[in-house]
């Protein structure tokens, strides 16, 4: 099944007094790129965290943003910076011993020092067992925000699936259409060749037939799309088993496209028929449609 690159998913959860949130977006990237932005205390879960995003996502970058409030309803107190007061009052010591100020910090002062007080959604994570805990909660919340993403992209892979597999129907009909005309190219030029002679003729000179017949088997090899139909055809079978397989089919998808392309302009180049030149402008504007939606393709 193919996927999308392009999603939106979502989590929340509660854990020791806090309400967590993980935001997730995808777009299209050449490659896997994932971008984390979170807490600064919890920037030491980032690897990890991102082995587990590309257990998920092959291709497309993806933008994870991870917030964290206080559960203001469970946790309503602040709590105090034992750090930050054992500064100040080690600051102040220096103070009166290096330049002779006196007088005492009174609680009133301390408590209007900065970060003295912390609000609950800023309390430090002090230990290494509760680091161990906050990282399995962020690597619950962020598969199940993960689960949310794909479902997304799994949902618009399916429609563009369906769109490409529309339009190489298209290719097939043009190209059935074209192995009917490749005939009447070899005829048409002989007859409009044998039409202009004709026309010039004023006595002046002799028809050689064989001399005709050789300028029309140039012509014929020359403008011969066997091989080209021949290729087109074997990669619109490989379009389709790519549309079936179980992998990450967005880069081999858009080679192929490449190569139909090259095997149109092509037929293209050595044509001269209306009827032909017609069905390659319309197989051209199809493919672009095609490489468009494999661009989102994963």
């Amino acid at each position: 099944m193919s996927f999308s690159m392009t999603g939106y998913g979502q989590s929340s959860l509660q854990y020791a007094g806090y309400k967590v949130e993980l935001e997730i977006k995808s777009v299209n990237h050449r490659y896997c790129e994932v971008v984390l932005r979170m807490p600064r205390e919890w920037t030491c879960f980032e690897d990890v965290l991102r082995r587990t995003v590309q257990q998920y996502v092959k291709r497309g970058r993806v933008d994870i943003y991870i917030n964290k409030e206080a559960d203001l309803e469970n946790v309503a107190y602040a709590t105090l910076n034992h750090s930050a007061v054992k500064a100040y009052l080690h600051a102040a010591d220096q103070l009166n011993v290096q330049y002779g100020l006196e007088g005492k910090l009174t609680v009133k002062d301390i408590l209007a020092l900065p970060d003295v007080l912390l609000s609950p959604d800023r309390v430090p994570i002090d230990n290494e067992e509760d680091m161990e805990k906050w990282g399995d909660v962020l690597q619950e919340g962020l598969r199940k925000a993960l689960e949310s993403l794909m479902t997304m992209r799994r949902k618009e892979g399916q429609h563009l699936m369906q769109d490409v597999e529309q339009r190489l129907e298209r290719l097939q009909v043009l190209h059935d259409e074209m192995v009917t005309y490749a005939p009447h190219v070899v005829e048409e030029h002989r007859n409009k060749l044998r039409q202009r002679l004709t026309e010039l003729q004023d006595n002046s000179f002799t028809l050689d037939d064989q001399k005709l017949g050789m300028e029309i088997a140039v012509y014929a090899d020359r403008s011969n799309i066997d091989e080209e139909l021949i290729r087109l055809q074997s990669h619109f079978k490989q379009c389709r088993e790519l549309l079936l397989a179980d992998e990450v089919i967005g880069r081999k998808l858009d080679f192929l496209i490449q190569e139909m392309n090259r095997e149109v302009n092509t037929i293209g180049s050595k044509s001269n028929y209306l009827a032909l030149v017609t069905r390659v402008v319309e197989m051209k504007a199809e493919l672009e449609k095609i490489r468009e939606q494999a661009a989102n393709i994963e």
